[in-house]
C-alpha cells in the first residue's frame, strides 16, 4: 500500500506541474491541443489521487504500523469505525485529503464551466493546479502519508480521543473542504484577469462556487460547534478560539463576496469590490489553512499541527500580494456599468452589508495576531479573550442583522425615505412589539432585547414578502400551495437568500437566549443526594467503572426532575486514556426548543462522591436547526432555474403589488 500510495502522489504531482504550465503556455502560445492535453491532465489527476487515498485508507485498514503515519494515529484497540477519522486526524493525511478534493472540485468546476469563460479557462485552471501543485509538493517532499518506519511496532500510537466523536466524520472534511474550496471563485476571478476579460463573464461560476464554498465552511463551523457541545465538556459551543477562527474569517470575508457579486450579476456594479472581496477572502483561507499546519496558536480544534507553519505562512503571503499585484495591473479596466445612484438602495445597502462584514473579519484577524504582535513588541504574550470578540463584533453583528430586515425591502437604484417607511411599516411595529412584550415578561438585558428585536424585524419582512407574492399568485387563479410554490421556483436566488436569512436569525435566537441567560453550576454528589438546579432537580444516583485497554470509562447515572416529576434518566459519560494523560467527556444533554439541560462528570472523590458540572442553556436547540435550514436555502438558491418556455412564472408578482419596489429594472434574466 505504501509504495503505491507513494508512486500516485508524485504521478500527481507530475501532472498537476504539467497542467500548471500547459495551460499556459498553451494559451500564450495559442496552441488549443496543449491547452486542452493541460485540461485533461486535471480529470486523470483527481483519479490518481483517489488511489492514493485508497491506498492509505487500506493501510489503516490492515494496520499497517510499517508507515509512520498509520502508526502516529491508529491502533489496534481503535474501532475500525474511526478508520476514515484517523485517515485526516494528523497533518500528512489531512494534507492529502485536502488535494484530493481540490483535485475532485478543480475536476468539476472545469468540466462545468459556462462557455463565456472559454478565454479565460487556462488562466483558472493554471491558478488551480499551481495551488495543487504546492500541497502535492509539501506531501512529496516535506510531509509524505506513506513515509516507513525503519522498524515496525506492535501497535500504534492511537488516534486523539478528543477525535472519537461521531462529529468528527463530518466537521473536519467539510471544514477542509471550504477552506480549500474559497481557491474555485477566487481561480475565475483570477483567470479573468489574466486573460484580460474585465467585464461579468466570471460572475456566474464565481457565484456558484463562492455559494458551495461559503455553505462548506458555515456548516463545518455549526458542526465544529455541536462537536465541542457535546464533547469539550464546557458547555458551550464558540469560544472565539483561533483556529475556529480560522474558519470563520474567510467565511465572513465569502458571505460579503456572495452579496456583492449579485449586485454585479444584477446591475453591473462593484467589479472592482469583488476584485477585492474574493482575494481577501482568498487569503483568509490560506490563513486559516496556515493556522491548523503550524500556526502559533494551538488550540483543540487544531489536530493537524506541525512544523510546516513556515512553509504555509510563505504560500499565504505569496497569495496575499500577488493577486492584489494582477488586480492593480488591471485595476484601469475594471470600472463598472454603472455608479451607485443614491444611498437609500439596494446597492447601497449591500455595500455597507459588505463594510460590516469585513469589519467583523479584521477585527477577528486583530485578535488572533495580537498575541504574536504583543510578544515581538513587548515581549510578552497578550491574549484577546472573549469578551474582546463579544463587546466589537457584537454590534456590529446586531447592526448586519438590522440590515437584512431592512435591505431586501429596499428597490434597486434609488428609494424615497416614503417609499423606505411604508416598506418597513409592517415588520418595524412587529419588532417594536415584540421588543415591549419582552420588557414585560422581564427581558432587561439591552443586547439580548436588541437580538430578539431584530429577529422579529427580519422574520416579519421575509413573510411579509411571501405573503404579498403569494397572495398575488392567488389572484391570478393559483392555490396558496402552488401559488407559493411558483414563487420560490420564480426567483430561486432570491428566495433562497431569505430561507438562509432565516437560518441566521434561528442561530442569533440560538445565540442570544444562550449567551444572555444560561445558567452554570458546580455541585458534589454522593449516591442518592439530589441538588437544585434552577427549575430542575438532579439525584445522583452510582457509576460505572470499565477498563478497556487504552481507557477507562465511567458512566455515571442520575435522575433528572422537573417540578417534582421524574423528567428523565440520563448517564453523562467521562473516560480517561492514560497513554495521552487525557480525560474525554461526552455530555448528556436533554435538549428541548426552550432550553438544554446539560451535565457532565467532572471526577470521582474518594468517598465515591461525583462532581458535576450542571448548565441550563435556553434556545441552544433553534441553532442545531438553523443548519438544515441553511442547506435548504443554499439549494434553492443554486437549483437551475427554469427553461425559457416557464418563463411566464419568472415574476413573482406584479409591480403593483409592491409599490415600494417601483424603481426596480429587471435583469435579462427576470430576477429581482
Amino acid at each position: 500500500m505504501g509504495d503505491l500510495g507513494s508512486i500516485t502522489l508524485f504521478t500527481a504531482l507530475a501532472l498537476a506541474a504539467y497542467s500548471t504550465v500547459g495551460s499556459v503556455l498553451g494559451r500564450v502560445w495559442n496552441v488549443p491541443n496543449l491547452v486542452e492535453s493541460a485540461r485533461y491532465a486535471v480529470y486523470i489527476l483527481a483519479l490518481v489521487l483517489a488511489i492514493s487515498v485508497a491506498s492509505l485508507i487500506g493501510a489503516f485498514l490492515s494496520n499497517d504500523f510499517q508507515l509512520q503515519y498509520v502508526a502516529a494515529n491508529s491502533s489496534l484497540s481503535m474501532p475500525r469505525i474511526y478508520t476514515w477519522v484517523a485517515f485526516y486526524a494528523g497533518n500528512e493525511g489531512s494534507l492529502l485529503y485536502i488535494a484530493f478534493v481540490f483535485s475532485v472540485l478543480s475536476a468539476v468546476a472545469i468540466f462545468l464551466a459556462p462557455a463565456r469563460v472559454r478565454d479565460s479557462l487556462p488562466y483558472t485552471n493554471a491558478v488551480l493546479m499551481l495551488e495543487l501543485t504546492f500541497f502535492l509538493a509539501v506531501m512529496a517532499f516535506m510531509a509524505n502519508p506513506f513515509a516507513e518506519l525503519s522498524i515496525e511496532p506492535p501497535d500504534g500510537q492511537g488516534i486523539n480521543p478528543l477525535l472519537t466523536h461521531p462529529g468528527m466524520f463530518i466537521h473536519p472534511p467539510v471544514m477542509m473542504a471550504g477552506l480549500i474550496g474559497v481557491t474555485l471563485p477566487f481561480a475565475f476571478a483570477m483567470g479573468a484577469l489574466l486573460a484580460g476579460k474585465t467585464g461579468d463573464e466570471w460572475v456566474d461560476p464565481g457565484r456558484v462556487w463562492g455559494i458551495i464554498s461559503w455553505v462548506l465552511l458555515g456548516s463545518g463551523l455549526l458542526l465544529g460547534g455541536w462537536w465541542a457541545y457535546t464533547i469539550l465538556g464546557w458547555g458551550g459551543y464558540w469560544a472565539w478560539d483561533p483556529v475556529e477562527n480560522a474558519g470563520f474569517m474567510p467565511f465572513v470575508g465569502l458571505t460579503a463576496f456572495i452579496h456583492s457579486i449579485m449586485v454585479q450579476k444584477r446591475r453591473g456594479m462593484f467589479r472592482m469590490w469583488n476584485i477585492v472581496l474574493i482575494n481577501l477572502a482568498f487569503g483568509l483561507a490560506l490563513y486559516g489553512m496556515f493556522m491548523n499546519r503550524g500556526g502559533p496558536v494551538p488550540s483543540v480544534h487544531s489536530f493537524g499541527a506541525s512544523s510546516l507553519g513556515w512553509v504555509f505562512l510563505m504560500f499565504t503571503g505569496i497569495g496575499v500580494v500577488v493577486p492584489f499585484v494582477i488586480f492593480f495591473l488591471r485595476y484601469g479596466s475594471l470600472k463598472s456599468a454603472r455608479n451607485l445612484e443614491s444611498s437609500l438602495s439596494r446597492e447601497a445597502a449591500f455595500l455597507v452589508n459588505n463594510l460590516l462584514l469585513l469589519g467583523i473579519a479584521f477585527v477577528t484577524l486583530w485578535g488572533v495576531v495580537y498575541p504574536l504582535i504583543s510578544e515581538a513588541t513587548r515581549g510578552n504574550v497578550v491574549t484577546v479573550g472573549q469578551p474582546f470578540y463579544n463587546q466589537v463584533n457584537g454590534p456590529l453583528m446586531l447592526a448586519l442583522i438590522f440590515l437584512m430586515g431592512v435591505g431586501p425591502l429596499l428597490p434597486w437604484r434609488s428609494a424615497s425615505i416614503r417609499t423606505l417607511g411604508r416598506a418597513i411599516l409592517g415588520p418595524g411595529l412587529v419588532s417594536i412589539a415584540v421588543v415591549v412584550l419582552l420588557v414585560i415578561l422581564g427581558v432587561r438585558k439591552p443586547y439580548a432585547v436588541a437580538a430578539f428585536g431584530l429577529c422579529a424585524l427580519v422574520t416579519t419582512s421575509i413573510l411579509t414578502e411571501w405573503a404579498r407574492g403569494t397572495i398575488s399568485r392567488h389572484r391570478q387563479g393559483d392555490n396558496y400551495v402552488l401559488g407559493f410554490i411558483k414563487l420560490i421556483a420564480a426567483n430561486r436566488p432570491r428566495y433562497g437568500g431569505y430561507v438562509v436569512h432565516l437560518a441566521v436569525v434561528l442561530l442569533a435566537l440560538g445565540v442570544a437566549g444562550s449567551s444572555f441567560y444560561g445558567l452554570q453550576k458546580d455541585i458534589i454528589l454522593a449516591p442518592g443526594e439530589r441538588e437544585q438546579v434552577g427549575n430542575y432537580e438532579l439525584e445522583y444516583l452510582d457509576t460505572d467503572v470499565t477498563p478497556k485497554s487504552d481507557r477507562t470509562e465511567f458512566d455515571s447515572t442520575v435522575n433528572v426532575y422537573r417540578d417534582g416529576d421524574l423528567l428523565r434518566t440520563m448517564t453523562p459519560q467521562r473516560a480517561f486514556y492514560p497513554d495521552f494523560r487525557m480525560a474525554s467527556t461526552r455530555a448528556a444533554i436533554h435538549s428541548t426548543p426552550v432550553e438544554d439541560f446539560y451535565v457532565i462528570p467532572s471526577e470521582i472523590l474518594e468517598d465515591g462522591s461525583v462532581g458535576f458540572r450542571v448548565f441550563v442553556n435556553p434556545l441552544v436547540w433553534w441553532m442545531w436547526i438553523a443548519g438544515p435550514v441553511l442547506l435548504l436555502g443554499t439549494v434553492i438558491a443554486l437549483w437551475p432555474q427554469r427553461s425559457p418556455a416557464l418563463a411566464h412564472l419568472r415574476d413573482p408578482a406584479p409591480r403593483s403589488a409592491r409599490p415600494y419596489n417601483v424603481s426596480e429594472v429587471p435583469d435579462q434574466a427576470g430576477n429581482d
